[in-house]
């Protein structure tokens, strides 16, 4: 029976993908009907990179425009994934203000590595958004 353990949870991790919460590729971002997606917004973050781009996650389209982010989202963006031939600009208070950084195509798991300013950094500090796809 003890044997039987360690193998009922790689088939569990087999079957259930996603299930570390590991980032996507940037080339993967694409909705079910196939049409694609310029970003994905995660909501959790972690020290261990097998476990960030995890939790609620916010599909953005190319060419979105979103000034002021749904409350839920505002300040919560801990990881994010942007899809290839893409960039995403960033600010720190709704309306477009304060700080900003633009993420060009590619996996940026913790955003806290990411310095806003001199004691700040990106993770649950997003509040506006603009995508755009080439």
């Amino acid at each position: 029976m003890s044997s039987l353990c360690p193998l009922l949870l790689v088939l569990a991790l087999v079957a259930v993908p996603r299930v570390r919460g590991a980032c996507p590729a940037p080339a993967d971002l694409k909705n079910a009907d196939g049409t694609k997606i310029c970003a994905k917004l995660y909501d959790k973050s972690d020290p261990y990179y097998e476990n960030c781009c995890a939790g609620a996650e916010l599909a953005i389209k190319p060419d979105t425009d979103l000034p002021f982010l749904p409350s839920n989202w505002r300040n919560v963006i801990s990881s994010l994934v942007v899809a290839p031939r893409c960039q995403i600009t960033v600010w720190s208070r709704s309306g477009k203000k304060g700080k900003t950084r633009k993420f060009s195509a590619g996996a940026y798991p913790r955003l806290e590595e990411y310095r806003r300013g001199i004691f700040g950094h990106w993770s649950n500090a997003i509040s506006s958004i603009y995508c755009r796809c080439s």
